[in-house]
């Protein structure tokens, strides 16, 4: 029985410990981006020979948005003779293919690629897309973004550097007036990208390629074996794949782009679900990879563990607080300790691991949005809710790994009307 308490004490600390890093090193992302040197991508560039780029957007019933993707796309400021469109209908049952095949009929630059046969999901659309594309860069949007007319120049022109293989764009909520969750989801998104993503850029660690609004170089790709359709995070999965073969991922905080983020709960848990998922396979599968790779610094390698591991902080956090129950019911816990110790997790989570309130605060300053800050009280519930489902999404991913089970795909829901594109 010792033992096994000595056991319990030590698990205790090495939560504590561990929440106490991913403070730290939120604490220095965020530091960095107010203080520190702000590192430019490559927006002034001017280039006159343009890249020849291929736009995949992969889609599954999205009749309440696609036209308004290609509507965007068609008015980018980029040579239409070095762009091509291919919106991949993947297994739809809905009028998508149709919207496709009328926009494909008017415009020679819209090329439908339409898929009933093979495996359903992102990743195995994007191969066959990657397939049928004729682009030096692919670009890769998902079906619900609204791209700004000047996007895919800003993208295209990081790939004049020899050694990059992927570029990430900044993600926006176009939604963020439907309710509680969207503005909780904006704040989420923007401390993630304006001042995480860019901390990163800045310190020359690992900035992480998000699978849509943003790029990479179709002969790297193809050279690693493309997308994995086992993966749920193919965009995690290409980071990691590119990063340990020693291809740059870069940031382009200027490369903006809007989304609709979940207005239900219910989806919202069905979307972290599934990334915690995928993200969990990608630890599984990258771990020693990372690690053994001779073209990456130690402080590569260090905040590429960090972040492999992000989905699996809920679920240390999880078993710290049952592992405070036992501890309390075999007497070797005081109450008030206990209760501090929850405190302590709901806190810490709640300001120092999901969207940290300095990371949260520090870009609604940069955004010159500093009333979205009255949000951040509210963010203890999603820490709660957050925890809950990838903790679930973790399990899925151990499932997968012992069992071999075959990954499903699921779409996230869309709620777009008829007024949402004229949001740009």
């Amino acid at each position: 029985m010792e033992m096994a308490v000595l056991v319990l004490k030590a698990y205790l600390l090495f939560t504590i410990t561990i929440m106490v890093i991913y403070a730290l090193r939120h604490y220095i992302f965020t530091v960095n981006r107010l203080y520190g040197q702000q590192r430019m991508y490559y927006h002034d560039i001017v280039n006159s020979e343009l890249k020849t780029v291929s736009v995949l957007i992969p889609m599954h019933n999205e009749e309440k948005v696609a036209a308004h993707i290609l509507e965007q796309l068609l008015k980018v400021d980029y040579a239409m003779e070095k762009m091509e469109i291919i919106p991949i209908n993947d297994f739809s049952g809905d009028a998508t293919r149709e919207i496709l095949d009328g926009y494909a009929a008017k415009y020679p630059a819209v090329k439908p690629v339409h898929r009933y046969t093979g495996d359903r999901g992102k990743p195995a659309a994007l191969n066959e897309g990657i397939e049928k594309a004729t682009g030096e860069i692919i670009i890769v949007f998902d079906a619900d973004y609204l791209p700004p007319r000047g996007i895919i120049k800003e993208i295209a022109v990081c790939f004049n550097d020899p050694e990059v293989g992927a570029v990430m764009g900044r993600v926006i909520p176009v939604n963020t007036q439907a309710n509680l969750l969207t503005r909780l989801l904006d704040i989420e998104r923007s401390g993630g990208y304006q001042v995480d993503q860019q901390a990163r850029y800045n310190l020359r660690l690992m900035p992480q390629y998000g699978g849509t609004v943003g790029g990479f170089r179709k002969s790297v790709v193809v050279s690693l074996g493309c997308f994995d359709p086992k993966v749920l995070a193919e965009d995690t999965e290409l980071t990691y794949r590119l990063s340990v073969n020693g291809w740059k991922v870069l940031y382009a905080n200027r490369a903006e782009c809007y989304e609709e983020v979940p207005e239900s709960w219910n989806v919202r848990a069905r979307q972290i679900r599934r990334w915690s998922r995928g993200h969990n396979c990608v630890l599984f599968k990258y771990f020693f990879p990372l690690l053994m790779s001779p073209r990456l610094s130690f402080r590569e390698k260090a905040d590429g563990l960090l972040l492999l591991f992000i989905y699996c902080v809920p679920v240390i956090l999880l078993l710290g607080f049952l592992d405070s129950l036992v501890l309390f019911f075999l007497g070797n816990m005081e109450i008030f300790a206990g209760i501090f110790f929850l405190l302590f997790l709901g806190a810490y989570n709640t300001f120092g691991n999901f969207a940290p309130f300095y990371q949260v605060g520090t870009a609604c300053l940069l955004d010159g949005t500093p009333q979205r800050i009255l949000l951040l009280p509210f963010l203890i519930f999603n820490f709660f809710f957050n925890m809950w489902h990838i903790a679930l999404g973790f399990l899925d991913a151990l499932v997968d790994i012992v069992t071999w089970r075959k990954t499903k795909w699921h779409k996230t829901e869309r709620y777009r009307n008829e007024g949402a594109e004229r949001a740009l």
